[in-house]
């Protein structure tokens, strides 16, 4: 399974207007490659910079087998990310450059979880049904430190 955007190649680094300096969108996404046999498309997104580890920044699940998903949309349910949100919340690193793993997992069933469902589990209902996994990698730099919108005391 291939993964790659019309908003970034891989490597490359991810437009402002996904991140949280921008408009906090997901970027598009398309699928090649997928198993004809593919029942639903599970989305996770990861930033492995951080200094607290690894930050799940959106799990999506039962996405209906497409080539790809627009920008700004939900294709799926929506599970809780490491911000406590039922939501994309794209790049914002505190300083120096991240990387981030657009990871999306082509199943042989759909997940019969409801919103706001934690990532481990979602994980675990999905192993024994993975058929094809794909990933894109892009970079965010920010301009500013995140300190530099702080407010002066």
């Amino acid at each position: 399974m291939i993964v790659t955007s019309s908003a970034f190649k891989q490597g490359e680094m991810i437009p402002a207007r996904y991140t949280c300096d921008g408009e906090n969108i997901n970027p598009p996404l398309d699928f090649d490659d997928v198993p004809s046999s593919t029942v639903s498309i599970v989305v996770i997104v990861d930033g492995v910079d951080s200094s607290s580890g690894t930050m799940n920044h959106w799990i999506v699940w039962n996405i209906d087998f497409v080539e790809g998903i627009d920008e700004n949309t939900v294709p799926g349910v929506e599970g809780v990310n490491d911000f406590n949100r039922i939501s994309y919340c794209g790049p914002c690193p505190s300083e120096g450059t991240h990387q981030y793993y657009f990871m999306a997992y082509a199943l042989e069933t759909r997940l019969d979880f409801i919103t706001g469902t934690g990532r481990n589990q979602i994980e675990d209902a999905m192993q024994p049904h993975i058929l094809a996994r794909g990933e894109l990698m892009g970079e965010y730099r920010r301009s500013r430190k995140l300190s530099d919108f702080k407010e002066k005391g």
